[in-house]
């Protein structure tokens, strides 16, 4: 009794095309890696120049290769600008950036809330207008009549005069963020608060605030820059020196002959502190705010 032997089918070259096929195939992007270097160079370089150079004496500055860094650092530059008043500007900085931008975020937070949890309304869809038209008005253009505004209220050479003026340009662009933050919390959530008997004040600061802090914090970081980094507003609606801020400040060391670029350049690094601090404090809520929506 003869036996039959079956071959089993090789299947060797099949899995091997499905291997192929099922695995994922990466190219490299080399045209997007080196453009993201270029820029890298374009954006550290001279964040590198500032730094170095405000280590470097003001006499051996003009004498050395700008990149070179120093054969001899000092502290000097930092020293005089501590001792130039830099504390008087720092607070000055302080009160303007916190008395502009606090009132500014929580106005906004409000306001966004009005207009998308209540219910639409000719009167609130014009205000939701009214602000968008403020995103076309740029500081530069109303200079003028801010200007006659502020002598007209005898607030001349005061903090508040850079104060209101802060909180009328922030509030256009944080209601705009804030109330598409507020329209995508789902309806039913302020429902059922509703029906437990909560009242609009308790949704507004229980429900909607702890939800939209990743915008909150984004616009907080956004207008504060802009504000702490205001130099036109300080130029115009100030003369007494003991008012200047940070970045009118930097005028201080400019001469009749020159510049003192190191000491210059070390007032922009204590400057740019600050700033840098608040963004690491609250780099994931800015991340956050600003990348919500790409994920849905």
């Amino acid at each position: 009794m003869g036996t039959t032997v079956i071959e089993a089918p090789d299947r060797t070259a099949e899995r091997h095309a499905q291997g192929r096929a099922g695995k994922p195939t990466h190219h490299r992007n080399w045209l997007g890696g080196a453009a993201g270097w270029l820029w890298l160079a374009i954006v550290i370089v001279p964040i590198y120049w500032i730094v170095i150079t405000s280590f470097k004496a003001q006499s051996s500055y003009y004498a050395a290769n700008p990149l070179a860094p120093p054969l001899e650092p000092t502290l000097e530059n930092y020293r005089a600008v501590i001792e130039a008043d830099f504390a008087q500007y720092f607070i000055n900085s302080v009160i303007v950036t916190v008395g502009a931008i606090v009132p500014a975020v929580v106005f906004s937070f409000m306001a966004a809330f009005a207009i998308v949890r209540s219910g639409g309304g000719r009167f609130l869809s014009g205000v939701r207008w009214m602000f968008m038209m403020g995103l076309a008005i740029p500081l530069q253009a109303v200079i003028i009549p801010i200007y006659l505004i502020i002598i007209r209220l005898q607030m001349y050479d005061t903090l508040m005069a850079m104060i209101l003026p802060s909180i009328a340009f922030a509030i256009p662009l944080s209601v705009l963020v804030l109330a598409n933050f507020i329209r995508d919390v789902p309806k039913e959530l302020f429902e059922s608060m509703r029906m437990d008997g909560a009242s609009t004040w308790v949704i507004l600061w229980r429900l909607a605030f702890p939800l939209t802090r990743p915008a909150v914090v984004t616009v907080t970081i956004y207008n504060g820059l802009h504000t702490w980094n205001n130099f036109l507003l300080p130029l115009i609606l100030t003369q007494d020196p003991s008012k200047r801020t940070l970045p009118l400040a930097l005028w201080s060391f400019q001469g009749d002959h020159g510049v003192n670029v190191p000491a210059v350049l070390a007032a922009v690094v204590l400057t740019t502190l600050p700033i840098l601090v608040l963004y690491v404090v609250g780099r994931r809520q800015l991340l956050s705010g600003l990348t919500a929506g790409f994920s849905k």
